[in-house]
């Protein structure tokens, strides 16, 4: 201890009085955005991995400091733009380290100077991880007593889910697992009675990343906890593409088993040899607990009843309210959308109600737009305010609470059955008589992106396209959806569960 003091006295941390008055998240910004996270309120026996594990999912972490007796830590990313990752995310869902609840902030230091003499357990660990990071073994030399910073011995990790009072599906799955890396195969089965699965990533390091993040946290408030260990198995064989196993490389699976295909919004791992509440609630409220679970893992007393999401790392040179409007309104009806004046990467939604949020985040958290990973989270705002009247906020905030263009207006309307995850295959509805393939083919070839491949329907009202990647099918559907095709025919865009 008496050595980390003295490394805090080198570092000449200006605490000022304020440091011990809890910050609400709307002051966490007041600092300017710096590569160093201040973190406050940590339990009394964390260790240096806990800390570091905070920060992996952002990017790389460069440095640490921890001030044991003030359960305090200080953390520095490689970049300026993945301590703004960090930040964001973590303003919007509050942080637990062992279940107890942390603050984090920008530090006003640009830079962490360590003695490393008197960091050295910590900067071994850390070295252990860069290493791991960069799928390497730690250099000779490093006493990291964490087993868990050894090199990852497969990319296939064995998830066991303890207290399964909520259903987990494979979607949830790979929401929770994704954010860690490509997560290329998973599949699910049940064994003495145990929901388990088998999650393969493309690199042995995020396995070891999301092992290190998520091992023992709970899927949802008390329940759902996560057992995770290496798989020996180094490669998965899939051989169908439904609700219990999935291979992303390969779209064109069968659904086999004489199984649909699931949406992913009813794909309800029910686990009948459980004895757990499962049974007692109707597949809808479990399907509404599923789709509540992604992309919440461990945020334990973050209650997901308002409508409005926070979209941060967006392409802030692309970015409109009505591109935002056009992409979240797939997953509901997005009623008002405000780009943030002083941070013009982050914008606000308000969606209809609280479900539709849920759905919009489990489908557009991690996927790319305009070149950019958008990262999507539960605000802590419950609606979305417009300017005031004669206060010109440069067109960033709209209201489009009377907008024609809402998918799910009417009650019992088809769009409800048609909410499908982004994918390269687009679904293409009211083209007018005379538009051929190649006007087809023309016009969505101009958003940027090639088309791979496309089907009418018998009719020819409707077809499936087929862009070469799910990025570019995003970008066309942002683009060419309620585009006027001539005679006020305005076509309609969504995503295929299909391939072509």
């Amino acid at each position: 201890l008496e050595v980390l003091k003295q490394s805090a006295i080198g570092l000449k941390l200006l605490t000022n009085g304020n440091d011990s008055k809890k910050l609400r998240v709307e002051e966490r910004m007041d600092c300017p955005p710096s590569r160093v996270i201040h973190i406050r309120k940590l339990p009394n026996e964390v260790s240096e991995t806990e800390v570091i594990a905070l920060g992996l999912p952002f990017g790389k972490v460069t440095n640490i400091l921890t001030l044991k007796g003030k359960n305090q830590a200080f953390l520095e990313l490689g970049t300026e733009e993945a301590a703004m990752t960090m930040v964001n995310y973590y303003t919007a869902v509050t942080p637990h380290v062992r279940n107890v609840p942390v603050f984090i902030q920008y530090s006003n230091h640009k830079e962490l100077k360590t003695d490393n003499a008197g960091n050295q357990r910590a900067q071994a660990v850390l070295q252990a991880v860069s290493a791991v990071q960069a799928g390497g073994t730690p250099s000779t030399g490093t006493t990291a007593s964490e087993s868990a910073l050894t090199p990852a011995p497969s990319p296939v990790l064995r998830i066991i889910i303890d207290n399964m009072f909520y259903p987990v599906t494979l979607d949830v799955l790979q929401q929770i697992f994704s954010k860690f890396g490509t997560v290329m195969k998973i599949i699910t089965f049940t064994k003495n009675n145990q929901f388990q699965a088998l999650l393969q990533f493309n690199d042995p390091v995020n396995a070891q990343q999301a092992k290190l993040a998520l091992d023992g946290q709970n899927i949802y408030n008390a329940c759902c906890t996560l057992r995770i260990d290496f798989s020996k198995l180094v490669n998965l064989n899939v051989k169908y593409n439904n609700d219990k196993s999935r291979d992303y490389t390969r779209p064109e699976l069968p659904a086999g088993d004489g199984q649909p295909a699931m949406d992913p919004s009813v794909a309800v791992a029910f686990n009948k040899d459980s004895s757990s509440l499962l049974g007692a609630l109707s597949p809808l409220s479990a399907a509404a607990a599923a789709a509540a679970a992604a992309g919440r893992v461990a945020l334990s007393g973050h209650s997901g009843t308002s409508g409005v999401l926070l979209v941060s790392n967006l392409n802030e040179e692309m970015v409109t309210p009505q591109s935002l409007f056009t992409l979240f309104g797939v997953y509901g009806d997005a009623q008002r959308v405000k780009i943030l004046y002083n941070k013009k990467d982050s914008a606000l939604i308000q969606m209809a109600d609280g479900n539709q949020a849920q759905l919009a985040m489990s489908h557009l958290n991690g996927q790319k737009m305009y070149g950019k990973i958008i990262r999507v989270t539960l605000s802590k705002h419950q609606t979305v305010q417009l300017p005031r009247e004669g206060l010109d906020d440069q067109g960033l905030t709209k209201d489009f609470t009377n907008s024609p263009l809402h998918r799910f207006k009417k009650p019992g309307s088809k769009n409800f059955q048609n909410i499908f995850p982004p994918s390269a295959t687009l679904h293409l509805s009211n083209i007018p008589q005379d538009i051929t393939e190649d006007d087809l083919r023309a016009l969505f070839s101009n958003s940027g992106g090639t088309v791979k491949a496309f089907k009418f329907f018998q009719d020819r009202k409707m077809a499936l396209l087929q862009m070469s990647t799910v990025e570019e099918a995003i970008q066309a559907l942002i683009d060419l959806h309620n585009y006027n095709m001539g005679d006020n025919h305005h076509l309609r865009v969504s995503f295929s569960k299909s391939t072509i």
